[in-house]
């Protein structure tokens, strides 16, 4: 299958390519600078010029390939709505040279993507085999750029590692690989309009996350209370707060997927995470 890939050489998206080559599939990636060009050739992947702006260039991109896997996103949280905005437009673009072709479309939600899974799910129904995949908030693995990256950066400056009152408050999450691995399954048999979970841990109390973060930083671990959340954690305050624990049941029944990676407790006690 020929796969056009947007967000190709970013922290999910180029381990999804090396999972659609190993598995025999052809990968174009959306390449905005001769750089990502560059490191698509690498891994031997060929490259489409453009960006998520560009809507012409997704529109053909995708109406030359046999599927799509959107990954590209601006995480940009000072214009979070502009990014949703963005990301919307580029699935409609992307959506449109699909239409009746029977193709999938595997897309990833994100926070208030509400107006992007409508024209997904109405895809659906337009002769387009799509799929909406959910993150967890934390996908680990070697090269993470996420939120745990920066919890373990909060707890170096303050000089402490902290959790929410009893800190029993459970946060999922998925190494990157597992993840790779469901976006391709998804590709290749997910029925239309399917909604995924990428879950591999289905809830870890936030204060174990932060107890090895502690452990190995060689810092306190300390509960603090909500209203010092905000000052602690800035914008992650509400997140480090909440309890949003996932199932991956019908995700694996539906898939035959099967997370097989390290789980994220034991991936923070690779050295991976403290080498900068």
């Amino acid at each position: 299958m020929r796969v056009f890939v947007t967000g190709a050489t970013g922290y999910i998206g180029s381990a999804v390519i090396r999972e659609l080559k190993n598995a025999g599939h052809q990968v174009v990636g959306l390449a905005r600078s001769d750089n990502s060009a560059a490191k698509l050739k690498e891994v031997g992947a060929d490259s489409h010029r453009g960006d998520i702006a560009d809507l012409d260039s997704l529109r053909s991109g995708a109406a030359a390939a046999d599927g799509v896997i959107h990954l590209a996103f601006n995480h940009d949280f000072s214009n979070f709505d502009g990014a949703l905005t963005a990301d919307l437009h580029a699935v409609e673009a992307m959506g449109s040279a699909l239409e009746g072709s029977g193709k999938p479309f595997v897309i990833t939600t994100h926070n208030n993507g509400v107006a992007t899974e409508n024209v997904v799910l109405s895809l659906a129904e337009r002769g387009v085999r799509t799929s909406i995949v959910e993150l967890c908030p934390s996908v680990h693995g070697e090269g993470d750029t996420g939120f745990v990256p920066r919890l373990i950066q909060i707890a170096k400056t303050k000089g402490f590692s902290a959790y929410v009152e009893a800190g029993t408050n459970r946060w999922p999450a998925v190494h990157r690989l597992d993840a790779a691995q469901l976006y391709r399954l998804a590709l290749e048999k997910a029925p239309a309009g399917s909604r995924l979970n990428g879950v591999g841990d289905e809830g870890i109390p936030f204060r174990d996350i932060a107890s090895v973060i502690g452990q190995q930083l060689n810092v306190p671990v300390v509960s603090i209370s909500s209203e010092e959340a905000k000052d602690y954690f800035g914008f992650l305050s509400t997140l480090a707060a909440l309890d949003i624990p996932k199932s991956n049941t019908e995700t694996q029944k539906l898939l035959k997927w099967k997370p097989v990676q390290l789980g994220l407790i034991p991936d923070l006690e690779q050295g991976h995470y403290y080498n900068n």
